[in-house]
Formats: structure tokens, C-alpha cells, sequence
């Protein structure tokens, strides 16, 4: 267990290391995008696990790092697209740029910009105002 445990933790911190460095610029992907939309509130209820045992990290550099977070990280394509209403080829094709400009995690949480624009974008629609309690520090 301690080998499993360990190379979790360095998975968590690899990934820590990106959220703790979020770029607010996202947000405009999603916004005038109704697909990466579906994507993004579906990524957020998929089952999305990863490895217990990743795979050695092949590099130091961020994108290196990012990209081995991804191929240790297990989801599947046929329930993203049965809950977000869209074919699996489609989401192949916009998953890439969700990925690429880190809009969604591999640990199956997305960008906190995205999170917090589109639970605005939710409570415009219902035309109500946010709890202070739903504000995350």
C-alpha cells in the first residue's frame, strides 16, 4: 500500500501544483460554447479515477506533467457522452482544447473561473441571488 499511496500523493501534488495556477482567460472557451458547456457540467458527475499505481512522470516540464496527469487518469468517453447529450466522436474533437488549456482535470473537477461562470450563469437563469455560504474562499 505504501508504493500506491505514494505515488497518489505525487499525482495530488502534481495536480495542486496547476489548480493553485488557474488561468481566468478559460472561461471565454466555454462561454459562447453550448458543447463545451454539456462537457463541462458532464465531466463534473463522470466517474473519473486515477491510476493507484501511476506511471513514472517523463519529464519536469508543465506540459510533460499535464499530459502525464491525463494518461493516468481513467474515465469513460461512452458515459461522458451519454451525459452530456453528445456523440463520442464530437467529444474526441472538443476535448482537446477542455484538456489542452485546463478547463477540465483529470481528476474529474474542472477550472474554478468555469466553475464559478457557469454557476452565474445558472443563477441569472432562475434569476436569484447567490447564498453567501455558496462562495467558496
Amino acid at each position: 500500500m505504501g508504493q500506491s499511496a505514494m505515488g497518489n500523493d505525487l499525482v495530488t501534488e502534481r495536480l495542486r501544483r496547476f489548480k493553485e495556477n488557474e488561468n481566468p482567460e478559460v472561461v471565454l472557451l466555454v462561454a459562447d460554447d453550448p458543447e463545451f458547456t454539456k462537457i463541462v457540467v458532464a465531466w463534473t458527475s463522470l466517474d473519473v479515477r486515477l491510476a493507484e499505481k501511476p506511471s513514472p512522470c517523463p519529464g519536469e516540464s508543465e506540459h510533460e506533467i499535464w499530459d502525464w496527469l491525463w494518461a493516468n487518469a481513467g474515465y469513460s468517453l461512452a458515459d461522458l457522452a451519454e451525459r452530456s447529450g453528445l456523440t463520442v466522436p464530437l467529444i474526441e474533437r472538443k476535448l482537446k482544447p477542455l484538456v489542452g488549456n485546463r478547463v477540465l482535470y483529470p481528476d474529474g473537477t474542472v477550472n474554478s473561473f468555469v466553475q464559478r461562470y457557469l454557476r452565474e450563469r445558472v443563477l441569472k437563469l432562475f434569476d436569484t441571488k447567490p447564498r453567501k455560504s455558496a462562495k467558496s474562499a
